[in-house]
C-alpha cells in the first residue's frame, strides 16, 4: 500500500492468484495449499516487493511450522553420541565385510562350476554368436535419428540471416533494386562508371540491371555480369544468386 502497487499487478508479475496474496497479506494460512507452497510464495512476493524473502520464511517457519522430532531431540556433546555409537558401527561393521567375504567366495565357486560344465559339453575356445535384440536396434535408430536432427538444427543455426549486397557500376548502367518484403533500395537510376551503391542489408534481394556494366559484391565476394544485350535481373539470398526469368525483375518507378 505504501509502494501504491495494486494486488493485480503483483498477481501479473508473480504468476500467483490475487486470493493467495491476500492471504500471504492477511496470515491466513488455512487459504493456502500448503507450507511448501506458502514458503515459494513468501519467497516470490518478497522478491516482487523488493523485500528480504529468506528472513520472511524463517520468521514464518518460527510462527507457524511444528518443529520435526529430530529438532526437539535435546542436544548432547559430539563425543558422548561418537563413543555411543562406536561399539555399535564397529560390530556392524564386521559382519558386514564377513558376508561380502563369503558372498564373493560363494559366487566365484559357483563360476567355476558351471564354467567348467559349459567348457567340457563343446569344443574348446567355441562362443555362441549372439545379435542385438530389439530394444538395441531401436535405441541406435533413435539415437541415429537424434544425430540427424542435431546436425540439421546446427547447419540451420549456422547459415546466415542476411545477406550484405553493393552495386558497383564498371560503365553507365541501370540499376533497380528492391529488398525484403518489396522494400525499394534503388529505385531504378543511372549510374555512371566507378560509382557504387551500398551496402544494403537484408534477407532477400532482388535486383535488374540493365546491361553488364556492372559487378554486384554479396558478402565481400565479388560477382561479374555476363553481357547482355537487353537487361538482366537475380535473385540474391544469405545462400545463393540466382538469375530470375524476365517476369520476376523488379519493377522501381521514379519520381517524377
Amino acid at each position: 500500500m505504501r509502494a501504491r502497487i495494486d494486488i493485480s499487478e503483483i498477481e501479473s508479475e508473480t504468476k500467483i492468484r490475487a486470493k493467495y496474496l491476500r492471504a500471504l497479506e492477511n496470515e491466513e494460512w488455512d487459504l493456502l495449499p500448503g507450507p511448501t507452497y506458502v514458503k515459494s510464495f513468501l519467497r516470490t512476493y518478497a522478491d516482487a516487493l523488493g523485500l528480504d524473502g529468506k528472513l520472511l520464511i524463517e520468521e514464518y517457519k518460527l510462527r507457524h511450522e511444528r518443529l520435526s522430532d529430530v529438532e526437539l531431540q535435546p542436544i548432547t556433546p559430539l563425543g558422548q553420541r561418537e563413543r555411543r555409537r562406536a561399539p555399535r558401527a564397529s560390530f556392524g561393521r564386521g559382519w558386514l565385510i564377513a558376508a561380502v567375504v563369503v558372498a564373493l567366495v560363494a559366487a566365484l565357486y559357483f563360476l567355476g562350476i558351471n564354467g567348467g560344465d559349459d567348457n567340457g559339453g563343446g569344443p574348446a575356445g567355441s562362443t555362441t554368436p549372439t545379435t542385438p535384440t530389439q530394444s538395441q536396434s531401436s535405441t541406435s535408430k533413435s539415437d541415429a535419428a537424434a544425430g540427424a536432427s542435431s546436425k540439421k538444427k546446427e547447419k540451420k543455426k549456422s547459415e546466415p540471416k542476411h545477406a550484405r549486397l553493393t552495386v558497383v557500376a564498371t560503365g553507365q548502367v541501370y540499376v533497380c533494386l528492391k529488398g525484403a518484403g518489396q522494400r525499394t533500395l534503388i529505385n531504378g537510376i543511372v549510374l555512371t562508371g566507378g560509382a557504387h551503391q551500398g551496402p544494403y542489408k537484408s534477407s532477400r534481394f532482388r535486383v535488374r540491371l540493365g546491361n553488364s556494366e556492372a559487378r554486384l559484391v554479396v558478402d565481400g565476394k565479388s560477382r561479374s555480369v555476363p553481357p547482355v544485350a537487353n537487361g538482366i535481373g537475380y535473385e540474391i539470398t544469405p545462400t545463393k544468386v540466382r538469375k530470375l526469368s524476365q517476369s520476376r525483375w523488379p519493377v522501381c518507378r521514379p519520381a517524377a
